[in-house]
């Protein structure tokens, strides 16, 4: 299962209630649910928050991996594992790859696959209960009206299609410019990477007119100029 939604939606909450249900099923203790059906599990693997270990010199980056490594080395197609994301304390492109190489890697397993409930917030992966056939999608609903957003607290079918990160670092207090820049950034992000000059356009200031009579400035991110051809004359000597 691929679980997206809104940050502060329940996705953690949902993966860590799963894991504590069935563990509380196994040692035959009653689980807060009218009816369940659970299978059993050999074992219950976590990858879940960000934590370094400067002691042994591990950044938080590499401790997520290690975790990793460890769920993947260990996992039978009769395990429960849990991810609360995978892939965030690298570049984008480096852990969207590494987050969609885990799913397929687990779907796979065995030809059986593991159960797993992966939350993310890279919403790519939700492309793959398209290319693989056990890989579901699951979504933690909210309702936005006026820009503001109400968590609803409910698991349904299907992919969310943003993150709210923006609203929810309003809710935490961040200062009002830094809000409106940053959705001026995410539009520069969603309309392209690169303007028709090749400059970023995630640097681009947008709704900035020049001033009058203002003189344009060499464009340092625009395509370079070849160089002149070598003449003969200029190995002369040498």
């Amino acid at each position: 299962m691929i679980v997206t939604g809104p940050n502060m939606a329940g996705k953690s909450t949902i993966l860590r209630q799963v894991a504590l249900i069935v563990l509380l099923a196994q040692i035959g203790s009653f689980v807060p649910a009218a009816a369940a059906r659970l299978g059993l599990v050999d074992r219950i693997f976590t990858r879940v928050g960000a934590v370094d270990d400067i002691g042994r010199g591990q950044s938080t980056f590499l401790v997520e991996m290690h975790e990793t490594a460890n769920i993947l080395h260990q996992a039978t197609p009769r395990s429960l594992i849990i991810l609360d994301e995978i892939g965030r304390g690298t570049s984008t492109f480096d852990g969207l790859a590494l987050a969609w190489a885990v799913a397929e890697y687990l779907h796979d397993l065995e030809d059986q696959g593991a159960l797993t409930l992966f939350a993310t917030h890279y919403h790519e992966l939700t492309a793959l209960s398209r290319l693989k056939p056990r890989v579901h999608n699951l979504q933690v609903t909210v309702a936005e009206a006026e820009g503001q957003i109400v968590f609803l607290h409910k698991l349904q079918p299907g992919a969310a299609n943003k993150s709210y990160g923006i609203q929810v670092a309003r809710l935490a207090g961040v200062p009002a410019p830094v809000i409106a820049r940053a959705q001026e950034v995410l539009e520069n992000i969603e309309a392209g990477t690169l303007d028709q000059v090749g400059f970023p356009r995630l640097a681009r200031p947008r709704r900035r007119q020049p001033a009058a009579g203002a003189v344009g400035q060499m464009d340092l991110f625009g395509p370079a100029s070849p160089p002149p051809p070598a003449k003969d004359e200029d190995f002369m000597g040498k």
